[in-house]
């Protein structure tokens, strides 16, 4: 049996006791106010949940992380980036990018329900949780990704291609500039072969509660807001 959270305690259990079947599994209920989610990631821990379900937390064990100093980037994918002059954008269409990463879902079961959006949505306004588009020869949004920023790490959610390789290049770009700004790790949940084709690992939960103590109060110095193309 997991733990079911009041919704009036922000306090989540141990990570230590979470499930290693389905693995990570930590905690049910609560709801998706920004001080609950902002204290989860602070924890390691992240909601992942369907419709259907009550409201699920997780911290799995390996934890699939990448760092953007080592993002990886194959022949074909350069040349894939230097045919198609695409524009990348950060923070300029983050409530498209949500509903796009979730209407691609919709067939198998979304996990990105309206609340999840609307909460993402009042953490983008609080300068919390960022997006990253890519755009196309005639300024079609075609893919991209969002995630959240907290002190020196970035905590990946989910990302959307409406063209081959469109989410490819959003991370592409977000780990190089993360790597330029310093930013040691992107959190990247759970294990996918598209992201272990770009450099993902798996690191144990306790190493990567040591990047959260060491770099979740970091001070970051950048700005969010700009763009510059492919």
């Amino acid at each position: 049996m997991i733990p079911w959270l009041s919704p009036t305690h922000l306090d989540f259990p141990p990570v230590d006791n979470a499930l290693q079947e389905p693995n990570g599994l930590l905690a049910a209920g609560g709801d998706l106010s920004a001080r609950r989610l902002v204290n989860a990631y602070r924890h390691g821990i992240f909601p992942w949940f369907s419709e259907d379900e009550p409201i699920l937390w997780w911290s799995p064990n390996p934890r699939c992380v990448l760092k953007p100093s080592d993002i990886y980037i194959s022949k074909s994918m350069k040349k894939h980036m230097k045919k198609h002059a695409w524009n990348v954008t950060f923070d300029h269409a983050f409530n498209s990018v949500i509903e796009h990463c979730s209407a691609l879902r919709e067939e198998s079961g979304t996990w990105i329900t309206d609340e999840i959006i609307t909460a993402y949505q009042s953490l983008h306004q609080q300068g919390v949780a960022h997006s990253v588009e890519v755009w196309s020869e005639h300024g079609e949004l075609i893919g991209g990704l969002y995630g959240l920023a907290m002190g020196k790490l970035f905590f990946g959610e989910s990302m959307f291609s409406l063209r081959p390789n469109a989410s490819k290049v959003a991370f592409i770009k977000l780990a190089r500039q993360l790597n330029t700004w310093g930013y040691p790790l992107i959190d990247c949940q759970v294990h996918n072969p598209h992201l272990e084709s770009l450099g993902a690992i798996g690191i144990s939960r306790d190493e990567f509660l040591l990047y959260i103590n060491s770099y979740i109060d970091s001070e970051p110095e950048h700005q969010w807001i700009f763009d510059h193309s492919c």
